[in-house]
């Protein structure tokens, strides 16, 4: 019963509920409830724009932030364990080598165990799917567990093995993108839409670079350079938004663990503002691009022939097929062994984690200049006041260091991008070009003690200025990118080196893509993955390179009267996925496309006693198999340029080409490389 409250004036004696009492206008509460249900549709239908791309955002920094703060604890335990052991030097040797080969097994063994696509960086892989290619169970979840474990026991090794995070993020946050799309696809029902999906992973490869460096610029910045080949500016504010929540939260939970008084960038400097560099430094600056360029066309064509080897030398493609643990202890062992502070690695800076090798070398004060007159001890245990004794030996002096550092991490870092764990290989890169440019920096600043006179006024020479130009210059070259200049000043929070930092980035560009491929194009060349390739060559003369030249002039149609025993025929002794529908056998008119299972089940349907050569393929058509228009096709005329263009925006696989309605032939990934090939090396002539 509902509970009366009262009688209603003037009545004679009605009662009047509380329903009444409190509901007097019915169309006012009908607006409202209306309106808090469409606002609750909004607000929480799983897969809307803005709530997808901020929960991707804010999960991946989570998991960002809490895998930095378990590599943390366990970094600081192995630096304990190595400290406290004693002064036995085999002792000291075990503790600091054992401990990293057996995280690096664990987490070969581990993510290997689970799933095989769980290893390396993902970039390469990324790059071939969002290219229109489907790589089966590579977005699947289970592949996201391994990943994270078997990244926090990789990252947890510290610089000995010197390896990153940001392409293993980018994978995981394209993972998370991915497994959130189907969740809504199952809850509302709706039919499964490939380019919505595309512009979400795009926009997913954004958050992973921007919860790593706190960077939601160049986070978009190189989603577009690297993962696709054409953008839409409908996915920018996408990859925006859900970069900068991501960059955001990460930041804020350092905030809140009192690791950090407010929101700042992850690798703080104190460049001289006032007068940064003199105008005659942009020479230098530019030089120490062309030189990054140089070094990094090296870098890429040794680790390209030297993953090679490995894949096809017998005895190691075979220990990596039947152990790839084995494998990776080894490797881990010789990187280890090698960066034992009291051996090799006193010259190696090992002492130092990752972040501490980027905030000694962006110090802008000149370490030849403070050792001139003057040799500092070599601290027994590490000084965070001055990190930079790391890099100092009386016998070798700052140059013999960095020098030394440079040789040993070339081979190193090649040798670490082998080994089979999940791993990035970005933040590396980005070291080695920085002791680059230090090592520029203080042989100008060692040249020029007071500093290059311009104008009258003399400002002495800051060395990490060139280390970070040097750093974006190298990492931009291996990479093929120019986001790796904005990185640097969203890393560091000072933008005043920004035109000699851009200039030697584009002249570090400028030589290393005319010379090698990207770190990652290098890698799908090796791993054999389908991917288009750009076409390098913009001379004139590739411009005359038609589609008639290199199309494949020998396909299989099936004419609408084929008799139904020829089509059983071609069905069965072909393995094609679709069969071009021509008209009649004598025109050839395109019509369209019949897929293959749909003609082998129509075919099982058809009753046995049918009269052979009196049924025809348009009586199994009408009869209800399926068929599909064909909206695209090519010219024998349409230019390679034209052909490329178009398979790379629309992701194709295959089009017909056909002339005056007739097919005549079709053009596919196959035919398109090998006219590629042949513009950037032409075959010898005959």
């Amino acid at each position: 019963m509902e509970e009366l409250v009262g009688l209603r004036e003037g009545s004679s004696g009605s009662p009047v509920s509380l329903r009444e009492l409190w509901g007097p206008y019915p169309r006012v509460r009908r607006g409202i409830r209306g309106g808090l249900e469409w606002l609750k549709q909004k607000l929480f239908r799983v897969g809307e724009d803005w709530y997808f791309l901020m929960t991707l955002g804010v999960l991946m920094a989570l998991i960002s932030y809490t895998m930095n703060f378990t590599i943390g604890r366990v970094v600081r335990a192995h630096k304990w364990l190595y400290r406290e052991i004693g002064d036995s030097h085999l002792l000291r040797y075990l503790s600091w080598t054992v401990y990293p080969v057996a995280l690096v097994s664990f987490s070969s063994g581990f993510s290997q165990s689970i799933t095989p696509f769980s290893g390396g960086s993902g970039i390469p892989e990324l790059k071939t799917i969002l290219s229109g290619v489907v790589l089966e169970d590579y977005l699947d979840v289970k592949n996201f567990g391994a990943k994270v474990a078997g990244l926090t026991c990789t990252l947890a090794t510290g610089s000995t093995i010197f390896l990153g995070k940001v392409g293993p993020f980018v994978h995981l946050s394209v993972m998370i993108a991915a497994y959130l799309g189907r969740v809504h696809t199952k809850a509302t029902g709706e039919s499964e839409n490939k380019n919505k999906q595309n512009e979400m992973l795009v926009a997913a490869a954004a958050v992973g670079v921007a919860t790593v460096f706190a960077a939601p610029f160049s986070g978009v910045l190189f989603s577009i350079e690297v993962m696709s080949s054409h953008f839409s500016v409908w996915d920018y504010w996408r990859g925006f938004f859900a970069a900068t929540c991501g960059a955001f939260m990460f930041r804020l939970l350092a905030v809140f663990n009192s690791e950090q008084e407010t929101i700042t960038s992850l690798y703080k400097t104190s460049f001289r503002v006032d007068v940064p560099f003199d105008l005659p430094e942009i020479f230098f600056f530019v030089a120490l691009g062309a030189i990054c360029g140089i070094l990094s066309c090296a870098y890429l064509f040794c680790q390209r022939t030297f993953l090679g080897f490995v894949k096809t030398n017998r005895v190691i493609s075979k220990l990596l097929a039947t152990s790839k643990p084995l494998y990776s202890a080894l490797a881990a062992l010789v990187l280890a062994s090698i960066t034992y502070p009291p051996g090799v690695g006193r010259f190696l800076a090992s002492r130092l984690s990752m972040k501490e090798h980027l905030d000694s070398l962006f110090d802008n004060h000149s370490w030849a200049l403070m050792t001139r007159n003057s040799s500092p001890p070599w601290p027994e245990e590490l000084d965070p006041q001055n990190l930079w004794f790391e890099w100092y030996h009386p016998r070798f002096t700052i140059f013999g260091t960095l020098a030394f550092f440079l040789v040993m991490k070339f081979w190193m870092l090649i040798l670490a991008t082998t080994i089979p764990i999940p791993a990035g290989y970005f933040m590396p890169i980005f070291i080695f070009g920085a002791a680059i440019g230090r090592l520029i920096g203080e042989a100008l600043a060692l040249a020029f003690p007071e500093g290059i006179v311009a104008g009258g006024v003399t400002n002495p020479i800051m060395p990490g200025g060139y280390a970070l130009a040097g750093a974006a210059a190298f990492s931009g070259a291996v990479t093929h990118t120019i986001s790796t200049a904005l990185l640097a000043f969203e890393l560091t929070g000072q933008i005043v080196h920004a035109l000699p930092v851009l200039m030697a980035v584009l002249a570090a560009n400028a030589v290393a893509q005319s010379c090698q491929p990207s770190f990652y194009d290098g890698t799908i060349i090796v791993k054999k993955l389908p991917y288009l390739p750009w076409i390098r060559g913009r001379k004139i003369s590739s411009q005359r390179v038609i589609v008639g030249h290199f199309m494949n002039c020998t396909i299989t149609t099936l004419a609408k009267d084929t008799p139904l025993e020829e089509v059983a025929r071609v069905v069965t002794s072909t393995d094609l996925a679709k069969y071009f529908l021509v008209e009649s056998t004598e025109s050839q008119i395109l019509v369209g496309t019949v897929g293959r299972a749909h003609l082998m089940q129509a075919l099982q349907a058809e009753p046995p006693s049918w009269a052979p050569g009196h049924r025809r393929l348009r009586d199994l058509l009408a009869g209800g198999c399926p068929t599909e228009p064909v909206t695209l096709q090519l010219s024998p005329e349409t230019s390679l340029h034209q052909a490329h263009n178009l398979f790379e925006l629309l992701k194709l696989q295959s089009l017909p080409v056909t002339s005056l309605g007739r097919a005549v032939g079709s053009v596919s990934w196959v035919e398109l490389k090998k006219a590629i090939s042949n513009l950037t090396n032409p075959p010898a002539p005959k």
